[in-house]
C-alpha cells in the first residue's frame, strides 16, 4: 500500500503499529482542565495496520470487577468505563480519521471520528474535537507511545 502525505511530512506509514496509551487529559470549553477523564490510570492500546485498519481500546482506571450474576448497575458501570472500537482509517494532513465499524457505543458505527494529530518522536499526541464527555463538551488529548 502506498503511503499518503501525512503531517508534517509524515506518511501513513509513521501511524502503522501498536500504541500503548501513556496519558489523557480533558479540557471543557471554559478551559476547565481534568488530567483523569477516564479515571486514575486508564490503559489503551491503538493498532494501525498497513491495509489501513484501526483498532482502539481504553479501560478506564479503577475498573471494578463483576461479581458473579453482575446487577444491571454492575453491568452499566462495566460498560461505561470501557470503549472499544475497530474500522479503517486515513491521514489526511494533520487529522487522522477513524472510519467506525464495530463499537461498543453504537453510535460510533458508520461514522467518522476525526482526531487532530501529532507526532512527537516515538509518541503520538491525539486530539478530539469537542465532545460530549462524562457530561461536559471538552477535548480530550491523548499521548499514545510506540510499542516495540
Amino acid at each position: 500500500m502506498s503511503s499518503t502525505a501525512g503531517v508534517f511530512g509524515k506518511t501513513k506509514d509513521e501511524l502503522v503499529g501498536t500504541w500503548k496509551l501513556v496519558s489523557a487529559s480533558s479540557t471543557t470549553s471554559k478551559g476547565e482542565r481534568n488530567e483523569t477523564p477516564y479515571g486514575a490510570a486508564p490503559v489503551g492500546f491503538l493498532t494501525y495496520t498497513e491495509q489501513g485498519r484501526v483498532t482502539s481500546l481504553i479501560s478506564y482506571g479503577g475498573r471494578k470487577p463483576l461479581s458473579i450474576g453482575a446487577t444491571p448497575q454492575e453491568q452499566a458501570e462495566a460498560f461505561s468505563t470501557f470503549i472499544a472500537y475497530t474500522g479503517r482509517y486515513t491521514l489526511s494532513g494533520n487529522n487522522v480519521t477513524h472510519h467506525i465499524e464495530v463499537s461498543s457505543i453504537q453510535n460510533y458505527v458508520s461514522k467518522d471520528l476525526i482526531r487532530s494529530v501529532k507526532f512527537q518522536g516515538d509518541q503520538i499526541v491525539l486530539i478530539t474535537p469537542p465532545t460530549l464527555v462524562n457530561g461536559k463538551i471538552q477535548t480530550i488529548e491523548l499521548i499514545w507511545q510506540r510499542l516495540p
